[in-house]
C-alpha cells in the first residue's frame, strides 16, 4: 500500500514539474522577451526625442551624418532641412513630422510603451506567483516543511 501511495506522489510530483517547465517558464521566458523588446522601443523614442530636442535647443538646420547602408557599410550624407523628419510609426510604415509634431506624438507613443511595460510587468509577477505555488503544492505532496522565510538584513 505504501509503494502504491509514493508512485502516486510521484507522479503528482512529476506532473507538477512538467507543467512548470512545459508551460510557465516559457510563458515567462517569452513574456520577460517580450517587455524587453517595449524597453528597447522605448529606449529608441527617448533618444529621438533628445536628438530632436538637442536639434531645437541649437537651431540646426541642416546637417551632415553618416547613415548605416546596411551590413556596417556607412556613407555620408547631408540634410539640407532637418526641421521634417519621418518617423517610424509601426508595420513599416514612416510618416514626415515637424519637429513639435514628432515630439507630441513621442509622447503619446511613450505614454503607451509604458502602459505595456507595466503589463508585461504584472503578467510576470502573475507566472512567478504560479510557478512558487505549483513549488508550494510539490512540497506539500512531498510532505517536506515549509520553507522558513528569510528575515531582511541590513546592508549597511
Amino acid at each position: 500500500m505504501a509503494a502504491a501511495e509514493a508512485w502516486v506522489r510521484q507522479e503528482k510530483v512529476r506532473k507538477f514539474e512538467e507543467f512548470v517547465d512545459q508551460r510557465l517558464k516559457p510563458d515567462l521566458t517569452n513574456a520577460i522577451a517580450q517587455r524587453n523588446k517595449v524597453f528597447e522601443q522605448q529606449k529608441t523614442f527617448l533618444d529621438l526625442k533628445r536628438n530632436i530636442e538637442n536639434l531645437e535647443r541649437n537651431g540646426v538646420t541642416s546637417m551632415r551624418s553618416m547613415v548605416n547602408l546596411g551590413s556596417e557599410v556607412y556613407m555620408q550624407a547631408e540634410v539640407p532641412d532637418t526641421r521634417h523628419i519621418f518617423v517610424d510609426i509601426g508595420l513599416g510604415f514612416h510618416v514626415e513630422f515637424t519637429w513639435q509634431e514628432a515630439l507630441q506624438f513621442i509622447s503619446v507613443r511613450e505614454a503607451r510603451l509604458t502602459r505595456q511595460i507595466d503589463e508585461y510587468t504584472h503578467l510576470i509577477a502573475s507566472i512567478k506567483a504560479q510557478i512558487k505555488l505549483v513549488c508550494e503544492g510539490i512540497r506539500e505532496v512531498l510532505q517536506l516543511p515549509a520553507e522558513k522565510e528569510l528575515s531582511p538584513r541590513n546592508t549597511w
